[in-house]
């Protein structure tokens, strides 16, 4: 039996909240997570969606990327080494979507990056964060410090009314808008804020300090609007909104271009810009964003109301051999009350509109190929 398969599941700081408030749990990452609470998945997906949901990710890893010189700006440029995104450009008290890169052009993770005005702040997925720390202080402890934020845990509050419940424990956050990082004092502990998430509404994340986590999150469940959310309703309401999950949708095997994610490389990083290349996979990503890519991250709309799951081999057409792409997140979209996967297709094959066939327990499936986030997003620009 391999050692991994022997140790014991990590907890994260609301570990005994989870298991107070009866929740299910499952391993995920090493750590034992809440799938779901007694409202079930369903309610707890459509509850975001209308009203506010609250998620425990400390799971996720958290560092700080300090310059040895002390100045901001050389800490990002340091990070442009190993990202293909412009991290320079990232004003204080902002945040922006980067992923590691390899030689291949391939990802190695994807993660968000904070100016908080004299570091970095880093928060990178949970499979991944040991050996993202070890990328990070192989490649740039000649420049910055690299600090791991083990001591914290990491909560997502996400909805309509995120707003509002936040608001009664932090009154500026009212005056934050998406994107939007920085030092909070939220009721009377210090905290990282930003405005973002991972469900496509509206909502922020707060990290705080591992020891006052469970109370913080306990006064925001105090409100009637606030309900803990698991892991079953925050990868459906992901999916929902076109959001990759790392290792996937994306990995080590995908570039950002065959990942549809060149929206999140800016023009200073890419040929002719000022500071073009310089990161790992350079040479293949600059040519994908000239010449395309022969396959694509795409949307997809099942006909009918079965789900297509991850893994699901896709055909052009019903009476074909040749299977041309695959399935990579699938399930059913509450919000839509109707079924939607995320998968890779030529390129050839990825507009909108077009029909493909994928196969599920012996048949061939009808499904169109659709423009995402399935549910429009409702961030605060």
């Amino acid at each position: 039996m391999l050692a991994h398969e022997t140790s014991p599941l990590k907890q994260t700081p609301l570990h005994a909240l989870h298991l107070a408030r009866g929740a299910k749990m499952v391993p995920f990452a090493g750590y034992d997570m809440p799938v779901q609470y007694a409202a079930g998945v369903l309610k707890e997906h459509l509850h975001t969606r209308k009203e506010a949901g609250l998620f425990d990710v400390s799971h996720m890893g958290q560092l700080a990327l300090k310059a040895k010189s002390g100045k901001v700006a050389d800490a990002a440029l340091a990070l442009e080494k190993l990202v293909p995104q412009d991290i320079v450009g990232v004003a204080p008290g902002r945040q922006r979507y980067a992923q590691f890169t390899n030689n291949d052009g391939g990802l190695l993770d994807d993660l968000m990056v904070a100016n908080f005005g004299d570091h970095l702040f880093l928060v990178v997925n949970a499979a991944c964060k040991a050996e993202d720390e070890a990328h990070l202080r192989a490649n740039l402890s000649d420049a910055c410090e690299i600090v791991s934020l083990a001591d914290r845990a990491l909560i997502a509050l996400q909805g309509p009314k995120a707003e509002s419940a936040l608001a009664k424990l932090c009154a500026d956050v009212g005056s934050m808008k998406f994107m939007d990082a920085g030092p909070r004092r939220v009721g009377d502990v210090d905290c990282f804020v930003s405005r973002s998430g991972y469900t496509g509404e509206d909502g922020f994340e707060i990290s705080v300090p591992a020891d006052k986590a469970e109370a913080l999150v306990t006064a925001l469940l105090d409100n009637p609007d606030v309900l803990p959310i698991g892991l079953g309703a925050r990868d459906s309401l992901r999916l929902e909104a076109g959001l990759c999950l790392y290792g996937h949708d994306i990995d080590t095997t995908t570039t950002p271009v065959e990942g549809a994610l060149e929206w999140s490389v800016q023009k200073v990083r890419r040929s002719g810009g000022a500071r073009a290349g310089g990161f790992p996979g350079a040479d293949k990503i600059l040519v994908q964003f000239a010449d395309g890519a022969a396959r694509r991250r795409v949307g997809l709309k099942p006909d009918g109301r079965a789900p297509v799951r991850e893994g699901a081999a896709l055909f052009a057409d019903a009476g074909s051999t040749e299977q041309i792409g695959k399935v990579t997140s699938g399930g059913f979209g509450p919000s839509l009350n109707a079924p939607v996967a995320m998968g890779y297709l030529p390129t050839a094959l990825s507009a909108v509109g077009t029909t493909v066939f994928a196969e599920v327990r012996g048949q061939r499936l009808p499904l169109k190929v659709a423009a995402t986030p399935f549910v429009p997003n409702t961030y605060k620009r």
